[in-house]
């Protein structure tokens, strides 16, 4: 058996962004048309630390699951002593199925005595010449000039930057000792509705949020939906021999509100957790490759 070169998850973000430029320039140079294009999914959803789709994780071990939450309600997704990220879940109801299909449509992040807020906002019909984004810091709405590089910053947390990847709709928020998050903004699809039967009208085309996490500096003790996947000692409890992996434990990761840290696995704030001496998690070494469903990593 060979052996599998390191690859770090810098490189392989670098890879994701180069990617994202090719589709768009080839989706863009239509001749003789002038279209309204409808952005492409993240390209990294395969990779850890990935929330996409309906919506689909890729935990820091590797392996891929799905946890569906319930429309209109908030859970967290990461939870450590200095780190607590929320998602609201959106959604709507199949009467033939007895549970919702859901989207993430924000993320509430909390590090330090800051919250920070990425949102896609209600949208009827999609229109790529739109931006369809929310940003605040601290309650405190951030505006961004929609252009590609456009960076934002405050003196208050000056390790703190969103940064535009696009002129609209993508943006990377990171805190340069704590976490990195790549966010966009899509619609769901008419061909997307058609084959998974979500019944989408031009009422709501339910745009939300696909992101990809970076973490720097977790704790042994994280907890959340995500979070607990980074663990040292985590060993997953989905059944991946089913075509849907699903996480359970609703209630376990249910929050009030998208930035209240009281759901049941909350460690935010707490300074007993123990030290991961490994810091953050730079490198795979993967014996399938990392991505898709039951991938199986060892770190």
């Amino acid at each position: 058996m060979g052996v599998v070169p390191t690859v770090s998850m810098k490189k392989l973000w670098g890879i994701c962004g180069l990617f994202l430029m090719v589709l768009w320039l080839s989706e863009s140079m239509t001749v003789g048309q002038s279209i309204a294009i409808i952005p492409r999914k993240l390209s990294c959803c395969n990779f850890p630390g990935a929330v996409c789709e309906d919506p689909k994780f890729v935990g820091g071990d590797g392996i891929t699951f799905y946890f569906h939450g319930r429309k209109d309600q908030d859970f967290c997704i990461v939870s450590d002593t200095n780190l607590h990220i929320n998602a609201h879940f959106i959604g709507k109801r199949n009467p033939n199925m007895k549970r919702d299909f859901t989207w993430v449509q924000s993320i509430g992040i909390m590090f330090g005595s800051h919250k920070l807020l990425v949102a896609a906002k209600t949208t009827t019909i999609w229109d790529d010449n739109l931006d369809r984004l929310v940003l605040s810091f601290d309650d405190m709405p951030i505006h961004l000039p929609n252009n590609d590089g456009s960076k934002w910053r405050t003196p208050i947390a000056p390790r703190v930057s969103i940064t535009r990847t696009g002129d609209r709709n993508r943006v990377v928020v990171e805190d340069e000792e704590n976490f990195r998050v790549n966010a966009v903004v899509v619609p769901i699809t008419a061909e997307e509705s058609r084959v998974h039967s979500y019944n989408i009208t031009d009422e709501d085309c339910f745009a939300h949020l696909e992101l990809g996490f970076k973490f720097y500096k977790l704790t042994n003790g994280v907890a959340g939906v995500l979070g607990q996947t980074y663990r040292r000692n985590y060993v997953s409890k989905v059944k991946m021999a089913v075509a849907m992996p699903l996480l359970g434990g609703l209630h376990k990761f249910s929050s009030s509100s998208i930035f209240a840290t009281d759901c049941p696995a909350s460690q935010f704030g707490n300074q007993a957790l123990p030290e991961n001496s490994h810091g953050e998690y730079p490198t795979l070494h993967c014996s399938s490759g990392v991505n898709g469903t039951g991938v199986v990593c060892k770190k």
